[in-house]
């Protein structure tokens, strides 16, 4: 019987560990998608990294932006599109499988 439930336990373990490593891939490659999601249509003005320094001196890097807001809350405003009120900026609309890895991507950024 003690052996039934040694084997019972590795095999749970190890079910775990494999669904941690799992899900730890999953969440590298979202957060890798949010990344490139901004590289692609940000880069050209805002920092998107944890230290490189925007192009466009008023364009905030991306990690102040994680900082000064609950970056969740900026979930609607990539749905809907954003707008600002200089006209060098265009607007951007996003999907929720894009949203939500830009979201995951801003909130892995460091607080500077």
């Amino acid at each position: 019987m003690k052996h039934r439930n040694i084997t019972c336990t590795v095999a749970i373990v190890a079910a775990m560990i494999a669904a941690s490593a799992t899900s730890f891939a999953q969440e590298a490659e979202k957060l890798a998608r949010g990344k490139a999601i901004l590289e692609l249509n940000c880069l050209r003005c805002h920092a998107t990294g944890a230290v490189d320094k925007s192009t466009l001196p008023k364009a905030p890097p991306f990690r102040d932006l994680n900082r000064r807001y609950d970056v969740a809350l900026l979930a609607e405003s990539f749905a809907e599109g954003i707008v600002t009120g200089h006209p060098d900026m265009p607007v951007f609309v996003f999907n929720p499988e894009e949203i939500e890895a830009i979201i995951g991507y801003m909130k892995s950024l460091p607080k500077s």
